[in-house]
């Protein structure tokens, strides 16, 4: 697997890819191919968070757990598909949230791009996933990777808004200085919670929190 990365991510991360568990990883992968696994997203896009929302860009986070396993859905984006792919139910209730928010419509476009392009690090936990099977690579080693990104984050940036939805983003609270940054806590967008997503405020939150630190807010509608 080639490690495409942003250059400022990669400088920032250089430690976690010379360490142990991310050789293991990189072999774990490659064995996955070997063995005639399909493992989504394409392997130009494992990184495409990173490669679009550069370390000094990133004034949001939004963490999901891990990829899309369906064909053509998982582009390296949490939450998002690319535009033409049937809309994720849990994507349609965050598009939900915001229409309900901020009055506005959204197009019906389920590339997250342009949020990302903005300053929303749109990460999941895990980072690959082998098709038809959910989780699967939950445990081999993309948690320490990304919780390093999160406590990077944490360390050497300013105001950030994490947005942690449901128990398992949750969890990662105690990775996050909250004294320089905003933790937002909801439940999850799936429909499995019921709509105790709804009402959450946070897109509407979030803006206010970027006025008040001088930063430009984030357009949600797509």
């Amino acid at each position: 697997m080639e490690v495409r990365i942003e250059e400022s991510w990669k400088q920032a991360l250089q430690s976690e890819f010379e360490k142990p568990y991310f050789a293991r990883l990189v072999a774990y992968l490659h064995g996955e191919k070997a063995a005639g696994q399909t493992v989504y997203p394409p392997g130009g896009q494992i990184f495409r968070a990173f490669e679009l929302t550069p370390v000094d860009k990133v004034k949001v986070v939004i963490l999901g757990q891990d990829p899309y396993h369906g064909p053509g859905q998982a582009m390296g984006l949490s939450f998002s598909v690319p535009d033409g792919v049937k809309m994720p139910p849990s994507l349609r209730n965050i598009f939900k949230e915001i229409e309900d928010e901020l009055g506005v419509r959204m197009s019906g476009r389920t590339n997250l791009e342009d949020w990302a392009r903005q300053g929303v690090l749109l990460l999941n936990a895990v980072l690959t996933v082998r098709s038809g099977m959910a989780a699967s690579h939950s445990n081999i080693g993309w948690q320490e990777f990304t919780d390093a990104v999160i406590k990077y984050i944490s360390d050497n940036c300013e105001g950030v808004v994490f947005l942690l939805w449901g128990n398992f983003a949750r969890s990662k609270r105690a990775l996050i200085d909250s004294s320089r940054h905003y933790v937002l806590e909801a439940a999850h967008p799936s429909p499995l919670a019921g709509g105790a997503f709804f009402g959450c405020g946070h897109f509407a939150k979030t803006n206010e929190i970027l006025i008040n630190e001088h930063k430009t807010p984030i357009n949600w509608q797509l």
